[in-house]
């Protein structure tokens, strides 16, 4: 199990140095922004990559919808994609749908407005995930969606989550504290060890793992014919 925590302009200016040094963070998913518009983009996510980076604090991403239709809710797939480009993330990078708003539409829309992010995203080669709350990722989505792609669910007030499905990660607290950050900030479990599989996948940024290829299996044969005795090797392919 890994600790780690989420963050937005929302929390304001981080010690990164501190956070790394503080052994309660083993990684951070960062808020890309939300909406439609690259504009949108959160003020810190820059700087905070840049500093993950710097401290080797392993990240992933997320991107907050508003969308009410599956055509809006692509031009936000596309936006998050401008928004992310270029770097590299050891952890999936999420669809965070939890507007009432959208809940009105009932459970087929959600599920197929978030099958429509969650499909752009991961044909342009990333891991992707949904986050949401236990009790609407239960009620909203479907049994076929949450078992497709990583599953990131919000469960507070409790020892551990019963949510009914499976996960990677679970955010337990919206109001935990860490060495480096004023104020609260959310804190998670992760139990899949998501740089490996993301790395070795050459997902998410990352160039996949090459394979040294086999050695090739010697035999050496003799023959005889005609009472004389012949030498020689053959190679296995």
């Amino acid at each position: 199990m890994k600790k780690g925590i989420d963050v937005s302009r929302h929390n304001g200016s981080v010690d990164w140095l501190n956070v790394k040094d503080s052994s309660q963070v083993d990684f951070a998913i960062l808020r890309a922004g939300y909406g439609k518009l690259l504009s949108q983009k959160d003020s810190c996510f820059e700087e905070y990559y840049a500093q993950c980076r710097k401290y080797g604090i392993p990240t992933g991403a997320y991107w907050y919808s508003y969308a009410k239709s599956v055509s809006e809710i692509q031009t936000e797939a596309e936006v998050f994609l401008q928004a992310i480009a270029g770097k590299q993330f050891a952890y999936p990078v999420y669809l965070d749908f939890e507007e009432n708003s959208q809940f009105a539409l009932g459970k087929a829309k959600c599920s197929e407005m978030a099958k429509a992010f969650l499909e752009i995203v991961e044909k342009a080669g990333y891991f992707a995930g949904l986050y949401s709350s236990k009790s609407h990722l239960e009620t909203y989505f479907t049994e076929e969606l949450r078992n497709r792609y990583a599953v990131w669910v919000a469960h507070y007030g409790v020892a551990k989550t019963d949510y009914a499905g499976q996960f990677g990660m679970w955010q337990k607290s919206e109001k935990g504290s860490v060495s480096g950050i004023s104020g609260y900030v959310d804190l998670n479990e992760c139990y899949v060890d998501y740089p490996e599989i993301i790395q070795n996948a050459g997902l998410n940024g990352f160039q996949k793992a090459e394979t040294a290829p086999a050695e090739p299996e010697i035999i050496r044969i003799t023959l005889e014919y005609q009472g004389e005795k012949y030498s020689g090797t053959l190679t296995k392919i």
